[in-house]
């Protein structure tokens, strides 16, 4: 799952198939008869998903520990999804795209004149994604900056910005507003620009738009030639008043265009104007081996896949393992911007799954219907009856749940956009978000503490406090609940069951989705097109 501060990247195609080899877990073979919720979660089983899960860890281990999309772990991870979901029957298909590629090593940024002072990463500057690599010791230039209130800052969104000063071979000051980060920093750098700061805006009132004053996380969207740093509205004022300022940034960074890919199977029997989808990312995030995050979903839907292989649907079911999601949701995004209008009404739904097994997790279903009014609102038309599924599964098992918001983290988003408005559901077990008393008292667990405390580390893994966890959080989880790594097993356990109900629910049936019935070619979906549509952001 992508974070809040997620990156908005450009993705273009590229043509070929990536090839490699993995050893193959061999699954339990698929039953023509597990045409039913009852029997197709009966063949799906937790021993079967973390199979899954351990092959992803030990492809992880043998690929510097993680399973990154534009890294040879994530091209493994894509042929053994491959592998074992055509040898089970599957049409497999492989959608290969560029895509920009970030990982950060470490980085330092200081004061070294008039008043030398070290700064400190994450409390007074943050390492903007996709920055540059290498280190600019120059002195520090404002560029346009508006710091009277309103402060309606179009600092260096122009390349005429950079006229009326001279940034070569200095470092450019600018300040957030008008324009993406990136359009700043690269019109600095054909300016003759060596590093960049962004300032935060400073607009609105420091008590109602904090997030416009403190330290900010940005990104470039793709990749830049020079050091590139963000800091707060009150830093950068600072830096604008700091006669002969002069600072030096390092960073650490590997930042690039690689290619990588989707990976689909799609069932041979069914309607294919009334697609039922199904998806996970596939990558980890760059620091570790993704066990939770998204192992998980990916395990659970390809074993949910395998034990539905000899089915014979009514609605074509497609599932979706999508690259570079933690590059910016750009797979998904790149996938649907693929697909005609026809082939875009010709979807039924989506089902998303992105960290199922969080270990202090909670059973979150995306808020279809918007009754929790939080956030970003209702999905497109539609959305409600798919929540409606999930929850009924839940109460089934005398199980509680808890609203998740379309926050536009995870891979549905392309598919609820405006324009697009595919009704759209799933599951989401918490990410960095911190268990609340009022949670744990439905779930268990630790309050105080992150769904997941290893989300987006090295210690998403098989060995949590071995790679770097905190070892009396996962003691005090372990004694709450039965924990593999940092997965919660009960937690996965439950939501691959109900991955499986949903979608063999869906393969025969869409009709109070989106009134399609079958069998018959008679179209009638999305015909009101009015749903409430998201964009990523």
């Amino acid at each position: 799952m992508v974070p809040f501060s997620g990156r908005k990247v450009l993705a273009a195609i590229a043509a070929g198939t990536l090839l490699g080899t993995t050893a193959l877990v061999s699954p339990a073979l698929a039953s023509p008869n597990n045409n039913s919720a009852k029997k197709l979660t009966k063949a799906v089983t937790v021993k079967g998903v973390l199979k899954h899960l351990d092959t992803f860890q030990a492809i992880a281990d043998a690929n510097a520990d993680t399973r990154a999309s534009g890294t040879p772990g994530y091209d493994a991870s894509a042929d053994y999804v491959a592998k074992l979901l055509k040898k089970a029957g599957y049409q497999v298909t492989r959608q290969q795209f560029d895509f920009a590629f970030y990982e950060e090593f470490g980085s330092s940024f200081a004061q070294v004149a008039p008043s030398p002072t070290t700064y400190t990463d994450g409390v007074d500057y943050e390492l903007m994604d996709y920055s540059g690599a290498g280190m600019a010791e120059a002195t520090v230039v404002p560029v346009d900056l508006a710091l009277d209130p309103p402060r309606a800052s179009s600092s260096g969104c122009e390349a005429s910005d950079f006229d009326a000063v001279d940034v070569a071979g200095k470092v450019a000051l600018m300040q957030r507003g008008t324009c993406a980060f990136g359009d700043k920093v690269v019109n600095a750098e054909a300016a003759g620009a060596v590093g960049a700061i962004i300032m935060n805006q400073g607009n609105g009132t420091p008590e109602a738009n904090a997030d416009r004053y403190d330290l900010f996380a940005g990104t470039l969207g793709t990749p830049v030639g020079i050091p590139a740093v963000s800091v707060s509205y009150y830093s950068g004022e600072q830096f604008a008043a700091t006669a002969g300022l002069a600072v030096r940034i390092e960073a650490d960074t590997t930042s690039e265009i690689r290619s990588t890919e989707n990976v689909f199977a799609q069932t041979r029997h069914g309607r294919t104007d009334n697609v039922v989808m199904a998806g996970a990312h596939l990558d980890s995030d760059p620091a570790g081996p993704g066990y939770n995050d998204n192992g998980t979903g990916s395990a659970a839907l390809l074993e949910v896949a395998l034990q539905m292989a000899k089915v014979k649907p009514k609605n074509a079911v497609r599932f979706a393992w999508w690259g570079a999601e933690e590059a910016g949701l750009v797979g998904s995004q790149y996938y649907v911007d693929s697909l005609t209008e026809q082939q875009i009404a010709d979807i039924a739904l989506y089902l998303n799954f992105d960290m199922v097994g969080s270990p202090n997790y909670v059973f979150g279903v995306y808020d279809g219907d918007d009754s929790a009014e939080q956030g970003s609102g209702p999905g497109p038309e539609g959305s409600a009856e798919i929540e409606k599924v999930f929850e009924k599964f839940f109460a089934s098992r005398k199980l509680p749940t808890v609203p998740s918001d379309f926050t536009g983290r995870s891979d549905y988003g392309a598919f609820i956009a405006a324009g697009v408005d595919i009704p759209a559901g799933g599951l989401f077990t918490g990410a960095e978000g911190v268990k609340t008393e009022a949670e744990v008292a439905l779930f268990g667990g630790l309050a105080g503490v992150s769904y997941d405390p290893c989300y987006h580390q090295a210690c998403d893994s098989r060995t949590p406090v071995a790679d770097g966890a905190d070892a009396a959080i996962y003691q005090a989880l372990s004694k709450k609940y039965r924990l593999q790594g940092n997965v919660n097993v009960f937690a996965l356990d439950v939501n691959a069951d109900a991955i499986a109900t949903a979608v063999i629910t869906f393969a025969y049936d869409t009709s109070k989705v989106n009134g399609v019935t079958t069998p018959g070619k008679g179209k009638g979906k999305h015909g009101h097109k009015h749903g409430h549509g998201h964009h990523w952001r």
